[in-house]
Order: C-alpha cells, then sequence, then structure tokens
C-alpha cells in the first residue's frame, strides 16, 4: 500500500500468524471483504516457531480457568481432522497432521507420584488415557531410556506442521481473495466514538474498516491506540526451542513426548521439535546457552539418541499469555473490535474454533 493512502475494507485482521490467517480466511468465505495486516512478515511470530501439537488431553490441568481452557481444546481438536482436510483440497500443501499419540513421561519417582495425579485428573474429566509401565512405555518408543518408570498414553493428542498450516492458509487467503500486507509496521487502532474506525499505519495510510480483528498474539497487549480504555492484559511469554534433525532419516521416535521440563515433537521426516522454556522476560528475543542446555539435557535424559542428532535451528517465540491463561476472543472494548489473541500454549489447537467465534461475533450468531 501506497504511502499516505487511505484504504476502505470491511474486515482488517491485525496480526499474519495462525490465528489472524484463519480468521480471515473464514471471514472472506462469509462474503466479506478482508485485508490482512503484518508488521514484518506472515508467520514470523509464534506461528513459526511452535511445535504444533494438538494436545488437550495431555495440557489438561487442575482448576476452574484449566477447565474452561480444556472444553475450548477438546472441541478445537474434534475440528481439526476436517479443517486440515480443507486446507489441503484449497491450498494443496498438507499440514503434515499426525495421529499418532503422545506419551506423558516419568523418570523417577517424584515425577511418577505427580503423573499419577495427572492420571486421576484426566480420568475425573473423561479424558481417554492409558497407564503404561516403563517396559511397555519402551515396547511402543524403543529409543526410550531404561530410566522412564511410568508413562500415560494420551492416543487422541495428535501434532502438525504450524509452518505448513502458515503456507496453507496464506495460499488459501490469496485463492480466496483476502488481501494480505506485509511488512506493515506497528499499526495503531482508530477509534472515532465509541467504535473502531479502522487502522493506522507508520508511513501515514489509513485502513478505514467497519471491524478490527486483533489478532496480533504476544503484541496485541501493545497495539496503540487501545491503552486508555481498559481492555484485558496480554503478555509475552518467553519460550525458546529447537529444531534437530536425524541424518539417517526418521524413526528415531514416532510419538509426542512430554516430561517435566519439556517435550519432543517428531516431524515424520527425521526432523524433531525439542521444547520449550517458559520464562516471563518480556520481549527478550535472545536465546541463551542455560535454555538449550536444559533443553537438550531433559530431552537426552529420555531419548539418548537425542544426543546424535543435527542441530538446525534455534528458535525464540512469544506465547500471548493472559492473567488465568484463558483466550480471549469475542467482542471487547469499541464497538467493531473483535479480540482473537491470548492462546498461550493452544493457538495452533485452537485456530479452527477460533475463527468459528470470530465468525459467529461478525454474524451475530453464537456457535454452538
Amino acid at each position: 500500500m501506497p504511502s499516505g493512502l487511505r484504504h476502505d475494507v470491511e474486515i482488517a485482521v491485525l496480526g499474519g500468524g495462525v490465528i489472524g490467517l484463519v480468521c480471515a480466511w473464514r471471514a472472506r468465505q462469509l462474503g466479506h471483504s478482508v485485508l490482512v495486516l503484518e508488521r514484518d512478515r506472515l508467520g514470523c511470530g509464534a506461528s513459526g516457531v511452535a511445535a504444533g501439537m494438538l494436545a488437550p488431553v495431555s495440557e489438561a490441568e487442575f482448576g476452574p480457568a484449566a477447565q474452561a481452557v480444556l472444553e475450548m481444546n477438546l472441541r478445537s481438536a474434534e475440528m481439526w481432522p476436517s479443517f486440515a482436510a480443507e486446507l489441503r483440497q484449497e491450498s494443496g500443501v498438507d499440514v503434515q497432521l499426525h495421529r499418532s499419540g503422545t506419551l506423558m513421561l516419568a523418570r523417577d519417582s517424584d515425577e511418577a507420584r505427580a503423573l499419577e495425579r495427572q492420571s486421576e485428573l484426566r480420568d475425573s474429566l473423561g479424558l481417554q488415557t492409558r497407564r503404561l509401565r516403563g517396559s511397555q512405555a519402551r515396547e511402543l518408543e524403543s529409543a526410550l531410556a531404561p530410566r522412564v518408570r511410568l508413562a500415560l498414553e494420551a492416543p487422541e493428542d495428535h501434532s502438525v506442521d504450524p509452518r505448513a498450516v502458515v503456507g496453507a492458509l496464506a495460499s488459501a487467503c490469496e485463492h480466496a481473495g483476502v488481501r494480505v500486507l506485509e511488512g506493515a509496521g506497528e499499526a495503531a487502532v482508530a477509534i472515532g466514538g465509541e467504535a473502531v474506525s479502522g487502522l493506522r499505519l507508520p508511513d501515514g495510510s489509513f485502513v478505514h474498516a467497519d471491524t478490527v480483528v486483533l489478532a496480533a498474539g504476544a503484541w496485541s497487549g501493545a497495539v496503540s491506540g487501545l491503552s486508555d480504555i481498559g481492555l484485558p492484559e496480554v503478555r509475552p511469554v518467553k519460550g525458546q526451542i529447537l529444531r534437530l534433525r536425524d541424518p539417517s532419516g526418521p524413526g528415531l521416535i514416532t510419538r509426542v513426548l512430554r516430561y517435566e521440563g519439556g517435550y519432543i515433537v517428531p516431524r515424520g521426516d527425521g526432523r524433531y521439535v525439542l521444547g520449550a522454556t517458559v520464562e516471563e522476560q518480556g520481549f527478550d528475543e535472545h536465546p541463551t546457552a542455560g535454555g538449550v542446555y536444559e533443553l537438550l539435557k531433559e530431552a537426552w535424559e529420555l531419548v539418548p539418541g537425542i544426543a546424535e542428532l543435527a542441530i538446525e535451528e534455534i528458535g525464540v517465540s512469544f506465547r500471548p499469555g493472559t492473567p488465568d491463561n484463558v483466550p480471549l476472543i469475542g467482542p471487547a472494548g469499541p464497538a467493531g473490535l473483535i479480540w482473537a489473541t491470548g492462546h498461550y500454549r493452544n493457538g495452533i489447537l485452537l485456530a479452527p474454533l477460533t475463527a468459528e467465534l470470530v465468525c459467529g461475533s461478525l454474524t451475530g450468531a453464537v456457535a454452538a
């Protein structure tokens, strides 16, 4: 968009990660004119670094707020197979939905007791799991170390490749007629009276929009123009992550492994994602030796073969956290402003449901 111009659109989506793109695509399918504005490049935030676990069962936690998140996670997980198939049909991109399940692992007596409590929680919630002795877990994943004492299998927890999802959504948006503006910089929400009027860009351009969908991830809480109207808090939660490659190809592990201190997600092509630290460090984008060491140490203790893999990438991302870690989805603040952020660790999982809820806000319908 040339400097200083005004552009009229029905819906402006601020943020070009998975959440912003899926909301834009679905809104366009409803017949709206849609523009996505990304401060840098598509998928450059958490979407491009995320591990891509679709894990409502292994993500379940104690507490009422966690119960609300679980209900959303379960609902969205059910949507993913058809969502992935539709994305492939519309874009030609396979998002690599792997349905091999997840193993939650314990290495010692303390972790085993904690995992027993986690098992009881899931039983009380009616979630499908299977308790395994260490030897049974090694029958499923032979690369596991002998020190594994107890495991909990969640067969319905799966994974996708978030980078493939970004590519698929970008292609689907293009085919549907969604306009995308990368490199837009830090846009500001413009408010006229009691309603949003659009977005102001750093180059002086103005995007007039009837509705602004705020899907800027961890940056949502810092968007200009909203600081004086008492809207919900969104903060960045730093995560360091490693991407490894097995020169001999796939097969070291086939399931997602989760354990105290991290996880390993196989991609199916001999690549593995190790994550992730949880750090309240603001927007500190630097990886640290300590963070990388801890990720490798925890993984090596459970899968010694990790030591033979090549390091392809060290990444840092910022999860969008809220005070209770419940996502912010729907209208809030001035008329015409819809939030689609605060997904914390579940942004990829919650993508299809978030788009459904946002589109329900656009039409005035309540998603069933």
